[in-house]
């Protein structure tokens, strides 16, 4: 059972940017067929040709979302010239999430370390709390040389960030770690009881009650042990104790829901050394085999690995952005059910041919 948390922010809707141009920044592949659907599906995915804002409402709860968007580089139609635009380029986006999220949803959050910092401050603003940067290290054969250091004057760039964020949930406008505390209090029990509670020496006070940096989350079975000593124990005038709705406690399967997912491999860190796409990797267009259709592809590696860290199988996968739809193809993989959406009718059609691999194009380059 997963929980739709309630946030005090402003709801009315943010304004939508007008597009910024693209002049003299063209894509390397420009498809001269058109699309012949506007939504493609399949028992896993279903892929949209138009803007995201348009789809959210009728897509199914997101337990992660992969945002691949705006880097402020004129990558794409659409997208902002510099950092300085993107904070109002994924404002509305963002905001949209924060409706359709739950405790348990994740964004992984893709760009430039500027880009990124840039929208940070709304990210938090939407109720999405920072957990931790990863780093995508291309290594030096993603610049072969071919940068004039002197002219640049800073060191090469041979990254991208993935940024972790997840959905700070609230009860009564209170983070867990600030309920949990109030809730206990209200028993009118000592701290330390919350220890006997737990059957344990005094982690219950340590970690459970603490309100600093050390506040650790309750697995569900030691919040159940809490929740029933302090309906049979505490002051029968304030209780129920530990709810929701101010009927009864919470149950030990709702609050396991009031935490996102997090399943770490072994052996990962939070840098990721692994060359640039090449050869098989990129999509191309057969009729220009030599030619990248997408300049910025993610790999299907790192789209399975934050999928899979981030939700369980049958779980729901948004890729607002889709581009070539690798999160999508990603999810599919991985047993998951995704929700994408794709702007660009040369994208969404090179993103819809790796799921059919029947299709033939023809395309022009600019």
């Amino acid at each position: 059972m997963t929980a739709r948390i309630a946030h005090t922010w402003d709801a009315t809707p943010v304004k939508r940017t007008a597009p910024t141009s693209t002049v003299g920044r063209g894509k390397a592949v420009t498809l001269t067929t058109k699309p012949t659907v506007e939504r493609w599906t399949d028992e896993s995915v279903s892929l949209h040709l138009g803007n995201s804002l348009d789809c959210y409402a009728e897509w199914e709860t997101p337990t992660v979302i992969i945002s691949d968007g705006a880097y402020g580089i004129l990558g794409f139609e659409g997208d902002t010239s510099d950092h300085l635009g993107i904070p109002e380029w994924y404002e509305p986006h963002i905001q949209a999430w924060s409706r359709h999220a739950t405790a348990e949803t994740t964004v992984w959050f893709w760009n430039s370390e500027i880009g990124w910092a840039s929208v940070h401050p709304v990210l938090e603003r939407y109720g999405w709390r920072y957990v931790n940067a990863n780093i995508w290290n291309k290594g030096k054969a993603h610049i072969a040389g071919n940068v004039h250091t002197a002219k640049i004057r800073r060191f090469p760039v041979v990254t991208e960030v993935c940024v972790q964020y997840v959905f700070e949930p609230r009860i009564d406008n209170l983070t867990l770690q600030h309920w949990l505390c109030r809730e206990w209090k209200r028993t009118g029990l000592a701290m330390r009881k919350a220890n006997e509670a737990c059957g344990v020496k005094d982690v219950a006070v340590r970690k459970y009650l603490d309100q600093g940096h050390l506040w650790y989350y309750p697995p569900p079975g030691m919040f159940a042990k809490m929740a029933a000593y302090a309906n049979n124990h505490g002051d029968p005038a304030g209780r129920p104790y530990f709810s929701r709705d101010g009927v009864r406690p919470m149950t030990e399967t709702e609050w396991a829901g009031m935490r996102s997912k997090f399943h770490c491999p072994v052996g990962f860190t939070n840098v990721w050394d692994r060359n640039p796409l090449n050869g098989s990797e990129r999509v191309k267009v057969p009729e220009l085999s030599g030619r990248a259709a997408h300049l910025n592809q993610k790999p299907l590696d790192f789209m399975r690995l934050i999928i899979e860290a981030s939700s369980d199988p049958g779980d729901v996968v948004w890729e607002p952005f889709g581009g070539l739809f690798s999160a999508s193809l990603a999810a599919r993989q991985t047993g998951r059910r995704a929700f994408a959406a794709e702007l660009d009718p040369t994208y969404f059609q090179l993103g819809v041919s790796r799921f059919m691999q029947t299709e033939t194009f023809h395309a022009l380059t600019r």
